[in-house]
Formats: C-alpha cells, structure tokens, sequence
C-alpha cells in the first residue's frame, strides 16, 4: 500500500483571483494587493518604456528599465544613449550603477532618502561620496531636479488627472499598462498639436 502525503503548504499567502500580484506597501497607505508599475520618460514626459513588475521596491530595476528604453528607442532608429540617467533613492543599486557608469553613461541617483538624515550607516565611501558631491554641484542639483517636472508629474497626470488607479484585467497588466502610457503620449502630443496649430 502507498501512503499518500500531501505536499506541505507554503508559508504566506495567495490571492486566488489574482496569483501574479503581490501585497505592496506604499507611502501613507497600508498593504494592497499590487503590482509595481515602471516607467522611463525623456525629458518632455513622453513614456518610452513601461514595464509591470511584482517586487515592490523599485530596487534593481534601475538597470533593466534603461535596457528597455534603449532597446525601444533602437528599434525606432535612435541608437544615441541618454545624456543622463536621473532616478529617486529607492533606485539605488551599487551594482548597476556601476555597471551603468562603465558604459559611459551620466548616473545620478541619491543613495540617501530624503527622510534620513545622514548618510546610511556603512555608505561613506567611494560611490557614495562621489554620487553625493556630484548632487551638491549646481549641475547635479539642476539635473535632478529635472524629475520633479518629468517622471513625477506622469504618474500625477495618470493617476489623478485620468483616474487611473487600478488595472481593469488582471489578465494582461503589462499590456494594459502599456497601453495607459501610450495614451499618456498621445495626449501629449494632442496637447502639442493644439498649442502650436500649424
């Protein structure tokens, strides 16, 4: 006779309905069932990469969203890489950004987030001081400033001007936030044919 044993249940839990996302935390709010959306912009708020992922923090996905956006704008015939790359402290990643610095590209990510006060215990060297002085320079501060009127007001257009709070299919996320951002561009571009009628 063979004796049958179930398979001993994973420690945490599932969502039934939706077994691809995962329970996020986000400033001021509590858990919610989530994915983490991605997005490169270019300097006049055109999306030219959006990906969907579920790891919550947007730690180590610095390197594959510029990957992405490279390869689309590749595809599209333009092969010249940015001038810089700007991102907020959750993107920090010692690693890419020094992989990213070593194909001659201009990086600048804070490795402190602006509630600390202080440098992170243990981040007093080498990258880390170097990535702090280039932020305290007139041209550091001028170029990170910039993701206050580029990366940070799509997410404002997207999310409060449209309402656009949650996906409809939990199907096709990727696709659906795809299509959000191309919509996001196409408005724009509305809103730049009308402004400047030919």
């Amino acid at each position: 006779m063979v004796e049958f044993c179930p398979p001993v249940l994973p420690e945490g839990q599932i969502n039934l309905t939706d077994p691809d996302s995962r329970v996020m935390r986000t400033k001021g709010s509590p858990p919610h069932q989530s994915y983490n959306c991605q997005a490169a912009i270019n300097e006049h708020q055109v999306v030219i990469a959006a990906e969907v992922t579920v790891d919550p923090p947007d730690f180590g996905h610095l390197e594959p969203m510029l990957d992405h956006a490279l390869d689309h704008l590749k595809r599209h015939g333009i092969g010249q890489p940015p001038e810089v790359v700007v991102a907020d402290a959750g993107y920090w990643h010692t690693r890419q950004i020094t992989a990213l610095r070593a194909r001659g590209l201009q990086v600048l990510v804070p490795p402190d987030g602006g509630r600390r006060d202080g440098a992170r215990p243990g981040w007093t060297k080498d990258i880390y001081e170097q990535m702090r002085h280039t932020l305290q320079t007139d041209t550091g501060r001028v170029l990170y400033g910039m993701r206050k009127i580029t990366i940070e007001p799509v997410y404002g257009q997207i999310k409060h001007n449209r309402g656009i709070t949650r996906f409809m299919s939990r199907a096709a996320v990727q696709s659906e936030w795809r299509l959000i951002t191309a919509s996001h561009n196409l408005l724009k571009l509305h809103t730049h044919w009308t402004a400047n009628p030919a």
